[in-house]
């Protein structure tokens, strides 16, 4: 058992590196996620007249009108960046804008179709999302510390 020793506390000093690591990553995804997607969301209150026209003539949104289409897409490009961002609802944030990054495929699938770069950008995001909505947001996160307090106050009781 002597023997083993060193090797445990070796692995055990490594996993916590690869931990601290983790969070780090976590928030990397989160961050660079919320950042493409606020940026998208300025974009479009910079110039609603031009942002309307896209939606009229370029995008092709389902069931939406385009200035619902417009008006929706906006609102979650500029409220769920800086939620994922925190970490604060963050898996509601990933979901939300998850269904967004698919719509915004499906309504200029015309275009983006046709441009293995422009989908593939799609893609990562969608991919990056997804981990933060099936891993969590890590433990660098808002959601993180509220859950950790809830816990402690229902093993308190």
């Amino acid at each position: 058992m002597n023997f083993l020793s060193p090797l445990i506390a070796t692995a055990g000093r490594i996993r916590g590196w690869l931990e601290i690591a983790a969070s780090l990553l976590d928030v990397a995804v989160r961050l660079h996620v919320a950042n493409v997607f606020f940026k998208s969301g300025l974009t479009k209150i910079e110039d609603w007249d031009k942002t309307l026209f896209l939606f009229e003539e370029h995008y092709r949104v389902p069931l939406l009108s385009p200035e619902l289409a417009a008006a929706l897409g906006t609102f979650g490009e500029l409220v769920f960046p800086p939620l994922l961002a925190l970490g604060l609802a963050a898996r509601f944030s990933a979901a939300s804008l998850f269904i967004i990054n698919i719509t915004a495929v499906v309504a200029y699938w015309h275009v983006i179709g046709d441009n293995p770069a422009a989908l593939m950008s799609h893609v990562f995001w969608g991919t990056l999302l997804l981990v933060t909505l099936l891993h969590g947001p890590g433990k660098l996160a808002v959601d993180h510390w509220i859950w950790r307090r809830l816990e402690r106050s229902v093993a308190a009781n």
